[in-house]
């Protein structure tokens, strides 16, 4: 069936309009965003049987090649997906300032949804003011965690930047294991001895993976 043959206040941008977005469901959502369909198949049903073959979650984590090679996905119907995927995470990942810290899972859980889709290893540095609220994050390497990619000047020269009163240490384990392994110890041991002599506190160094993590303190 055609979109067209679909009855007009059936369709999701009318229903969108009428009744709000949440009276959409995942493939009508996903529809809005593709807007057409493809040879033999209108836009709902190209978007139920991307459902129903990657899920949400693996869509998420495509990359815009992979998502070209699907049937019925160009470059304009990829571009727009990475797009309102990225958007989301980005929006998501600025609600982590300001945040008052007062345990591991407060950063935790937004560390594990951030990095959850990343195939390589992300260390970053969240700096903190007296009151334990976040000021900012940054990103200090992107590689396999070692000494020689995750030097003390690095972290402290932008904590020192931020005015940052402390720091808790985040990184994502892409295996799934959080458990830490020597190479993670040397490179938190080496940063605390750098903070004593800095009066600037490693507060916590967190481990993430998609589902769990993992915390130091």
């Amino acid at each position: 069936m055609r979109l067209k043959e679909i009855a007009i206040e059936q369709r999701p941008r009318e229903r969108l309009k009428s009744k709000g977005i949440d009276s959409l469901n995942d493939s009508e959502v996903l529809a809005l965003l593709l807007e057409t369909g493809s040879l033999g198949e209108n836009v709902i049903d190209l978007s139920n049987n991307l459902i129903n073959i990657y899920g949400l979650d693996e869509i998420n984590s495509l990359s815009l090649t992979e998502l070209m090679k699907i049937k019925g996905i160009g470059l304009a119907k990829a571009a727009k997906l990475i797009a309102a995927f990225e958007l989301s995470k980005r929006v998501c990942s600025g609600k982590i300032c300001e945040k008052v810290i007062t345990n591991a899972s407060d950063i935790a859980h937004h560390y594990m949804e951030k990095l959850k889709d990343k195939k390589k290893e992300y260390f970053i540095a969240v700096f903190l003011d007296s009151k334990n609220k976040i000021i900012k994050d940054e990103i200090i390497s992107v590689g396999t965690l070692n000494s020689s990619l995750v030097h003390p000047r690095e972290v402290f020269k932008e904590a020192i930047k931020a005015s940052a009163n402390a720091i808790i240490l985040v990184h994502n384990h892409p295996s799934g294991d959080c458990e830490a392994s020597d190479e993670d110890r040397e490179v938190v041991r080496s940063l605390e001895k750098a903070g004593n002599l800095l009066n600037i506190n490693i507060l916590d160094n967190i481990i993430v993976s998609h589902n769990s993590y993992c915390s130091f303190k």
